[in-house]
């Protein structure tokens, strides 16, 4: 009778035992889905102050008499920012993503025809667009990189 009894206090603390685990797994896992959420909207947030960014640097770009590279290079260093938040962003497509680093590279490789006011012009209007999560604005901006005489300086 003892070893009977022995044997179920023994199944009871196993239980409780399991019954915790279970529960603290479940609080951890919990946990951890609101960081990864967390995370992401940090990431989002990076990335549209990157793109607003770019937004301003393309307007001084605009605006400015002299100093143009220096511009430039600023137009470059924030597009570069929001190529690398892009990539870490779950909710976007692979085709967003690509655009955003053609885009991003046409600046890099092209400078000459990227440039151009007009093009500036479009680019701004769909960084814009891309801020504000508007499918339209990465459809502008394939639209810019297929523009690109990538055979030509």
């Amino acid at each position: 009778m003892t070893q009977e009894r022995l044997i179920k206090q023994h199944m009871f603390v196993t239980r409780f035992l399991l019954a915790i685990t279970i529960a603290a797994l479940l609080v951890f896992i919990g946990l951890y889905i609101d960081e990864t959420h967390r995370v992401q909207e940090t990431y989002r947030t990076q990335f549209n102050t990157y793109l607003s960014n770019t937004d301003a640097s393309i307007d001084s770009y605009l605006n400015a008499e002299g100093d143009l590279p220096l511009r430039y290079r600023r137009i470059i260093t924030d597009l570069s920012n929001a190529n690398a938040f892009a990539f870490l962003l779950n909710d976007m497509t692979e085709d967003q993503k690509r655009t955003i680093n053609e885009l991003y590279t046409c600046f890099l490789k092209y400078p000459e025809q990227m440039q151009d006011t007009a093009r500036l012009n479009d680019v701004r209007t769909a960084v814009s667009d891309m801020s504000e999560n508007l499918d339209k604005g990465y459809d502008e901006a394939a639209e810019i990189v297929d523009s690109v005489d990538k055979k030509g300086f």
